[in-house]
């Protein structure tokens, strides 16, 4: 029997789909669904995991023995060894008191003493999923080969190794071989599968390398910043190596924003329209100097043309521009692109890869911008326009020709750009799902396109000597826009006028403005800036900005920095700069890159990460004090969640110092004793407005919400 693993249950389901001789049985082993199928003579079946089935955590101490030097032990008795520093100090201690032992450290707890050990610790990895690897052990023991057939990435490849490394564990010799697929397509699946290739240890090593370094620096900072400033306050401080530098971005805009100085500036304009035109007819017009900074002259120039009701043409100018087709879609691309349509970049890949999943589009999560040669953009064409009515006509188009698709600046040979498979049925899709797919088929049919040419009229308008202009565009040739409508702007037709011309103007008025600070980033315009500055990797961006959504560093979007994300900034940036620049963390991501391309070890680039770490802990543990006085202000306000019914002061949540239960209590305290219990397990957040407030007693009205569930009101 031949054992497939794929990375879900949905990608196990539609391979055994694509590749069975007939119709796929499903089956169960223990509670894991799997599928039975015959292909090309042979019994195989397929098991989907459900993503990582091991997960990096650190043991509950690290121990040492003069002979053994330090080490921790793991829960079935192995022992680690730990490379620790010779400056960190060794048992025995002078206290007792956690998180020192006897013979070493704990880690376990959250104490500011035991972080540079933290730092050092090894990494294990535990079962994330217990019941999914007992099922496939199970299948393993009963298979004469295995192959590996998940997603074809660093966080794949690592994934399919850590599978292989269970399988080895009842099947030692069992001879293993590597799927690479791009697409759910009959096509592709029976490609891969017809040649097979070997699994990419480095590539694993890399997504390995990744997975343990986040893990180090997230604990790491996280504790720190919880622990500067507890004050029993239930909310933990988020930190990471990817997060804290993007959090960093868009505190610098807002700083930015904030020491904008405004400057006064005047503009004149009015609206115009041919002789005799309809109302609907009128065009926009404006004085020559687009905005005047002198006041007396912009005053001198209106009190021309104050009242005027008629101006001349003094010049018609007409100019075409050629506007090119947009590239392919990459993943940072498509998710800006889906942003300007108002779909945030987390939702844009949750929603890409259910489509994936469902075999309607490519892989989503890609740098590639070119479409390699293999792939028969024609037939895909032509597919499209069979399961897509509303795009038949513009297929047909592009299949009439020619057919010059556009490239990119990123070619790769991993996967292709995101395109539709001309497979699956859109219109059983809805919302967001069809909103994005429909973006993707007709970026695909845009980019196979020609130009679009788009006509300028410019008129030069002499209104009782003053000069004033108007333009408007008109879409002339739609080439690619007929196929992809984004972002185009309304045609501003004008009327057709000559030289000597005379046309009626209304409504002129003189308007004092300021000029604007720097406008905050949207999500899509922030995904793209973090690649441009190598902060998060294609699949990582979109999750590391939900992440600083969930912590309450940022809100709104276009994207602004609460206060406590700006305190914690500002707090980093004095006592340790480095963890917010984008620099530490560009150089870390190209160390994986080396792993990935066999020029380095995970081991040393893990270890490297460690000592930049370390320097970065070593400088925040001599200012704990001054960084938890930096936030301190900011983290009572986080924690805040109403006025206190009783004496006024702030309701805040807090943590029980006896049963680290959560519970909402007054700062009042000890003279006022109001609290109130809070439900476990749940995320606590303020409402605002009048539904703040229970009308009935007074007390705040606060929204709990289990994780990953929906939000319930209690007051």
């Amino acid at each position: 029997m031949k054992l497939i693993i794929a990375e879900k249950n949905d990608a196990a389901r539609q391979i055994a789909e694509r590749l069975s001789t007939g119709k796929p049985k499903k089956d169960k082993v223990y509670n894991t669904a799997i599928y039975r199928f015959e292909w090309k003579g042979e019994e195989c079946v397929t098991i989907g995991l459900a993503g990582h089935i091991l997960a990096p955590d650190f043991c509950d101490s690290v121990l040492f023995d003069k002979k053994l030097g330090w080490y921790s032990v793991t829960e079935d008795g192995e022992m680690l060894p730990a490379d620790m520093p010779d400056g960190l100090a060794r048992p025995p201690y002078d206290t007792k008191r956690k998180p020192f032992l006897a013979d070493g450290i704990s880690i376990k707890g959250w104490k500011l003493e035991s972080l540079p050990y933290l730092t050092w610790a090894p990494v294990i990895k535990l079962p994330a999923e217990k019941e999914l690897i007992r099922s496939l052990k199970n299948l393993a023991k009963k298979s004469d080969s295995v192959i590996i057939a998940t997603d074809f990435d660093r966080e794949g490849e690592l994934i399919g190794s850590d599978a292989l490394n269970k399988v080895r564990e009842v099947a030692p010799d069992l001879p293993v071989a590597r799927a690479r697929y791009s697409s759910f397509t009959k096509a592709e699946i029976t490609q891969a599968f017809d040649n097979l290739v070997s699994l990419d240890q480095n590539l694993a090593d890399a997504g390995e390398s990744r997975q343990h370094i986040d893990l180090i620096w997230g604990a790491v900072l996280t504790r720190y910043l919880t622990l500067a400033k507890f004050g029993g306050f239930g909310n933990v401080r988020s930190a990471g190596r990817v997060q804290t530098p993007t959090l960093a971005l868009v505190v610098e805009r807002e700083r930015e924003r904030m020491a904008f100085v405004p400057e006064d500036y005047w503009q004149i304009r009015g609206m115009g329209a041919a002789q005799g035109a309809a109302e609907d007819d009128r065009f926009k017009i404006a004085h020559k100097t687009t905005r005047f900074t002198d006041k007396d002259a912009a005053e001198t120039a209106y009190g021309h043309v104050d009242g005027a009701t008629t101006a001349t043409v003094a010049a018609v100018t007409k100019r075409s521009r050629k506007q090119q087709p947009p590239t392919p879609f990459a993943t940072t691309s498509l998710q800006a692109a889906a942003a300007a349509e108002g779909i945030s970049p987390a939702r844009t890949m949750r929603i890409a890869e259910s489509l994936y999943m469902a075999g309607l589009i490519s892989y989503p999560r890609v740098d590639n911008t070119v479409y390699p040669a293999t792939l028969d953009l024609g037939a895909v064409v032509s597919d499209l326009a069979k399961i897509n009515p509303a795009l038949a006509p513009v297929c047909k188009k592009v299949l009439a020709g020619p057919m010059k698709p556009t490239r990119g600046k990123v070619e790769t040979t991993d996967h292709p750009p995101i395109y539709p498979t001309g497979e699956g049925d859109p219109s059983t899709l809805d919302g967001g799902q069809r909103k994005l797919y429909d973006l993707i088929a007709r970026r695909f049919l845009a980019t196979l396109m020609g130009p679009a040419t788009i006509e300028n009229t410019k008129l030069e308008l002499d209104v009782n000597g003053e000069p004033f202009v108007a333009s408007g565009d008109v879409l002339v040739t739609p080439g690619f826009r007929e196929a992809y409508p984004y972002g185009l702007k309304r045609d501003e037709q004008m009327p057709p006028l000559e030289q000597g011309d005379t046309v009626d103007v209304f409504d002129i008025k003189l308007e004092a403005k300021q000029t604007e600070p720097p406008a905050r980033y949207s999500q899509g315009k922030l995904v793209q800036e973090m690649e441009k500055r190598g902060l998060g990797t294609k699949s990582t961006r979109a999750s590391i900005i939900e992440r600083l959504y969930a912590v309450r560093y940022l809100k709104n979007d276009p994207v602004e920095p609460s206060q406590l994300g700006i305190a914690i900034i500002d707090a980093l940036s004095q006592f340790a700069p480095r963890i917010t620049s984008p620099d530490m963390t560009s150089e870390l991501d190209g160390d994986m890159t080396r792993v990935e391309r066999g020029e380095d070890t995970e081991e040393h680039v893990v270890t490297h990460s460690r000592a930049l770490l370390a320097g970065v802990l070593d400088e925040l543990l001599k200012h704990t004090q001054e960084l938890g006085d930096a936030i301190s202000d900011a983290v009572t306000a986080d924690a805040r969640v109403g006025a206190c019914p009783k004496c006024g002061k702030d309701l805040v949540m807090k943590t029980s110092a006896k049963t680290r239960g959560s519970f909402i209590g007054c700062m009042g305290w000890p003279d006022c004793d109001v609290t109130y219990p809070v439900p476990s397990g749940v995320k606590v957040s303020p409402l605002e407005g009048e539904a703040a407030v229970c009308p009935e007693c007074g007390a705040p009205r606060i929204k709990c919400q289990p994780f990953r569930q929906k939000a319930s009101r209690f007051a």
